[in-house]
């Protein structure tokens, strides 16, 4: 549960600007899409380790 402390006479604006700032970096609906289909482990490092080797690529280029 998120709680957001608000002062008095502070604009409800900024409360909720806090609130969604909060709430992103919780990763709370980063997690509900994820988990909206299965994907296998294999199929997971399969796309962490081309990740990496993406980033490599990109690393070695700048250099």
């Amino acid at each position: 549960m998120l709680k957001i402390p608000v002062k008095e006479g502070e604009n409800i604006e900024r409360a909720i600007k806090k609130f969604k700032k909060k709430f992103e970096r919780t990763g709370t609906l980063k997690e509900l899409r994820e988990r909206q289909k299965y994907t296998k482990p294999s199929i997971i490092n399969r796309q962490t380790r081309l990740r990496a080797v993406y980033r490599n690529l990109m690393q070695e280029k700048l250099v």
